[in-house]
């Protein structure tokens, strides 16, 4: 008889197991799953019986495809405010896993996406395998990169995280490890192998070895990635100050992959772009990751009203007619005011997320003078 309860808790020995259980959705995110995976992290943080924590997915398609975006999407089109309940609680739970205080281990096999990256690649060990692809990729639909996404992405090496947050590109193994979104490759074949010994603390490693070692003793070199040997276009391209100068240099690279990626880049949201580029260069310049989540908290709130996130969601998952009609229709049509709007303190009736210490409006106030430098 089948479980069908969306998250699975499973104690053994000293490993507290959690897997996420919605496969054929590819375990996306609900309100529901994100409670209950907070309310177990809260207990096995208390428990000293429990000495670590492992997350993983149903299935063998993927860890998670990110939050249910046919349900905000939903909830976008009725007016909602559904979605903003869920980001909270979800930001909330992003916070807890980074801050957690014992061996957090996320099996990050197949996909994982968007909501998926934020309950594994904040985790204190984070493993990928051949089959693994990781993505932040919200541009496609009119939404930015949240889940402390631009956080990771702004810490990549060079310029990468640029390059993949405004893509949305996915990553495998080794490209995934290079910008810092893993730690260690494991083939799928050994995750079973990997998750007993958790339970048992042994395996290569040796009996009564720490997490970390016991992770260590399964992983091995991950096939070759791609983006190493891209970092000289990247890294030149994406250090323009705006999307536009941006496209500009890809296309005068003389790179034909980069001429591809300008001419990707010109079907996403322009909207999305040029926040999405603005929240990746402000969260650099962020004090650690609950400040990172509270102007995530805002930009999500302000792109949840944009039309443009309805009609991503149309035209890419739902009618699936990869036609979709953005507002404004291009990068020239965005001004700056609109950009800085997104980062503004919520306003009167509005709660902000207030993770961070100090003044909720500190980062807002910080990024102005940067913000000016992201427009057309």
């Amino acid at each position: 008889m089948n479980d069908d309860r969306p998250v699975l808790l499973e104690t053994r020995g000293t490993c507290m197991r959690l897997t996420l259980n919605r496969p054929k959705a590819l375990n996306a995110l609900s309100h529901t799953m994100v409670r209950l995976l907070d309310e177990a992290l809260a207990r096995a943080e208390q428990d000293e019986a429990i000495e670590s924590v492992l997350l993983s997915g149903a299935g063998d398609r993927g860890l998670c495809a990110g939050g249910d975006i046919r349900a905000l999407h939903d909830d976008a089109r009725a007016s909602g405010r559904a979605s903003l309940e869920f980001w909270r609680d979800e930001y909330r739970l992003n916070a807890r896993i980074a801050r957690f205080p014992k061996p957090y281990v996320a099996l990050m096999d197949g996909i994982v996406m968007g909501g998926g990256v934020g309950v594994s690649a904040h985790a204190g060990i984070r493993v990928v395998t051949e089959r693994s692809r990781v993505a932040m990729p919200e541009t496609a639909i009119g939404f930015v990169p949240d889940v402390g996404g631009t956080r990771l992405l702004a810490a990549a090496p060079g310029e990468l995280g640029t390059h993949l947050a405004l893509t949305g590109r996915s990553v495998g193994a080794a490209d995934a490890i290079l910008c810092g979104l893993a730690d260690h490759h494991v083939p799928a074949r050994l995750l079973p192998a990997l998750t007993e010994a958790l339970g048992r603390r042994t395996g290569p490693a040796g009996p009564g070895a720490s997490v970390a070692d016991i992770v260590q003793g399964f992983a091995t070199d991950p096939p070759a990635g791609e983006l190493a040997a891209q970092r000289d276009w990247i890294d030149d391209c994406y250090a323009a100050d705006t999307v536009e100068d941006i496209i500009r240099k890809l296309r005068a690279s003389g790179v034909p992959a980069a001429r591809t990626v300008a001419d990707e880049l010109l079907t996403k949201s322009p909207l999305a772009l040029k926040v999405t580029l603005a929240a990746v260069r402000r969260a650099a310049r962020l004090a650690g990751l609950e400040a990172v989540l509270d102007q995530e908290f805002r930009v999500s709130s302000r792109a949840f009203e944009h039309p443009d996130f309805v009609e991503g969601v149309r035209a890419r998952i739902i009618d699936k007619d990869n036609a979709p009609q953005w507002k404004p229709g291009s990068l020239a049509e965005v001004d700056d005011q609109e950009v800085a709007r997104f980062f503004a303190p919520l306003g009167p009736g509005e709660q902000e997320l207030a993770l961070a210490p100090g003044p909720a409006d500190t980062s807002a106030r910080d990024g102005q003078d940067e913000q000016g430098g992201q427009g057309g």
